[in-house]
């Protein structure tokens, strides 16, 4: 059975002035998965976000959830998604569940089975009746992430969603996230330029420049097989590796060779019949930041605000 989108992005394109932002954008995401949003600075990653959450409206196409038009029915649409933009902002003065009480509201059918549900989910059972003034940012994170979740959303737009977190709280968001998306079949779409974070976090990477989706890939179609390879003479090694059917970068004081687990005994073999020196043999793969850089040619990675 096919997996139906959550979320379309159909020809999708923002004109100002005489600059296109965004260029016809066509993008599905899917439910249980994750999808990491990159792009260097000014690529149009926040423009795009903006009109998926109707923040900003299109020039041109239009996006849909769960086949739902946001041109032609804003409330509907919208009533499907939960967004945390950076460090979400709560009342201070009350409690982390006076704040979810609150939320609760904005929406119809929020029980106080529900808000219980929600404050187990993120794990927050033991201080959401203390006040929002003593939480960490890190709780305050999963406070937002608690509000977010309390009308059952199809689709949860983060956007930067773990600035100024320490390392321990950005591995427990990164956790919650996982478990959303693969207990409640949430599709999650997390624009960051915390390039180390998105390869842990993401199922897929949809990459932007110029207002163009330039790949989408899987992250685990981007660990292919490599291996560094240390060994002298240079030139001789080389030589082999190449004579070999191997593709050959030089790297360091070798080489990077793409080749499999099972082909690296019988290529050592050759190379000691070779009377080649050997010093290092491991396995390599090109980082997310690599493979970034790659696709768009360098440039920043970093991006606070993107017009």
């Amino acid at each position: 059975m096919e997996l139906k989108p959550v979320v379309e992005l159909r020809d999708l394109s923002k004109t100002i002035g005489a600059k296109k932002i965004i260029d016809d954008l066509n993008l599905s995401l899917y439910p249980g998965q994750i999808t990491g949003f990159l792009g260097p600075n000014g690529a149009g990653k926040t423009t795009t976000i903006r009109m998926m959450v109707g923040l900003m409206e299109p020039t041109g196409g239009d996006v849909f959830i769960e086949g739902v038009s946001l041109a032609e029915n804003f409330e509907e649409g919208l009533s499907k998604v939960g967004v945390i933009v950076e460090n979400p902002e709560m009342y201070k003065f009350m409690s982390g569940y006076k704040n979810l009480e609150h939320f609760a509201r904005m929406h119809d059918g929020v029980t106080k089975e529900r808000i219980d549900e929600v404050i187990a989910q993120v794990g927050m059972q033991n201080r959401i009746h203390e006040k929002v003034s003593t939480y960490s940012l890190g709780m305050r994170q999963r406070l937002g992430l608690a509000q977010a979740l309390l009308h059952r959303p199809k689709f949860l737009i983060l956007d930067e969603p773990t600035n100024g977190l320490d390392p321990a709280g950005i591995r427990e968001f990164r956790m919650y996230l996982r478990k959303i998306a693969e207990e409640d079949g949430v599709s999650i779409f997390v624009s960051s330029h915390m390039l180390s974070e998105i390869e842990l976090m993401c199922d897929r990477i949809a990459v932007i420049q110029n207002g163009r989706l330039i790949d989408i890939q899987d992250m685990s179609a981007t660990q292919e097989s490599h291996y560094y390879i240390e060994a002298r003479p240079l030139d001789a090694t080389e030589t082999l590796l190449t004579a070999e059917g191997f593709t050959v970068e030089s790297f360091k004081e070798g080489f990077i060779v793409n080749a499999e687990k099972e082909q690296i005994p019988a290529l050592m073999q050759k190379m000691t019949t070779q009377e080649l020196q050997l010093f290092a043999v491991q396995p390599h793969r090109k980082t997310l930041e690599d493979q970034f850089l790659e696709m768009t040619g360098g440039g920043q990675i970093a991006e606070a605000h993107t017009k």
